[in-house]
């Protein structure tokens, strides 16, 4: 609850800044909008995200044991409050003309994550599942950075909007770690005297770095302040498939743009990694002043 009143609070003083902005200021182009005013123009656009984030773990069992601990840890909106510990989100963009640099950056800190160990995977023998019913109590922390930059140029605009291509990189940078508690004991293979089950944890670290190319722009609904913000990008590199897409209705102002829209994105890694998985969607407010 900390977390969300220091966000809030930012994203409230952000928007009271944001109209005493001379009403001369030009369009803001953080969500995409060309503009026609000469020189460079820079944005920067605060933003609350709610997603929903499921994630798929594959730690490294404890030494001694050898083998894989696949993991599966989730959390949502309606537990924000007692599960989020921080979080911060902001965009920015700088356009010259038909070219601009953009970027992006968010940063979550969750934890007590609803949390299942799938099963026991002992290097060289069969998985052993594990049920629900013998997790006496598991959870997950996860810390996660994801950082987006990229450049684009303006190969489409007009009254009607504008389309932008765009390629650059995208970084996750992700800190895990499971607590347990299991109603069993189990021997490893390897004849040491090895076990795994009772009381422990397992934690991983993983930097996916992945190159990415996509669109953005608006559309401009007629003569009214209405529009539509679009954005989508594919990529690979460290994930065999990363990619991500959002689209909402924005409403311009004289003095900033405000936007409310539905954002995806997804990472889908190799056999071996840390994380194998994660997706987060969900309701974005966007808050976009220029100068």
């Amino acid at each position: 609850m900390r977390s969300w009143t220091i966000v809030g609070t930012t994203f409230a003083a952000l928007l009271i800044a944001g109209a005493r902005v001379p009403a001369s200021a030009q369009q803001p182009a953080s969500q995409g909008q060309a503009t026609s005013r000469t020189g460079w123009v820079f944005n920067v656009a605060p933003y609350l995200w709610l997603p929903t984030v499921n994630t798929t773990l594959d730690y490294n069992l404890p030494p001694g044991l050898g083998g894989r601990l696949p993991t599966d840890a989730s959390t949502g909106p309606g537990s924000y409050l007692s599960h989020l510990n921080f979080a911060a989100m902001v965009a920015a963009d700088a356009r010259n003309g038909r070219f601009s640099l953009l970027t992006d950056f968010m940063y979550t800190n969750f934890s007590a994550t609803d949390s299942h160990i799938r099963s026991v995977d002992f290097t060289g023998l069969p998985s052993i599942p594990i049920s629900r019913s013998l997790e006496t109590s598991t959870g997950t922390t996860f810390k996660a950075s994801i950082w987006t930059l990229a450049g684009g140029y303006s190969v489409l605009q007009g009254d009607w909007g504008n389309l932008d291509v765009i390629a650059g990189f995208r970084l996750l940078d992700m800190n895990a770690r499971t607590n347990f508690s299991l109603a069993l004991t189990l021997t490893g293979p390897r004849g040491n005297g090895a076990t795994f089950g009772g009381i422990g944890s397992v934690s991983g670290t993983r930097d996916i770095w992945n190159g990415i190319g996509g669109l953005r722009g608006r559309i401009l609904l007629g003569n009214t302040r209405f529009f539509i913000p679009y954005y989508v990008d594919i990529g690979a590199g460290g994930s065999q498939l990363t990619w991500q897409i959002s689209s909402g209705l924005g409403y311009q102002f004289r003095w900033a743009a405000l936007s409310a829209n539905y954002r995806y994105l997804s990472f889908v890694q190799g056999g071996n990694s840390v994380v194998r998985q994660i997706t987060m969607g969900g309701p974005m407010l966007m808050a976009s002043f220029s100068f």
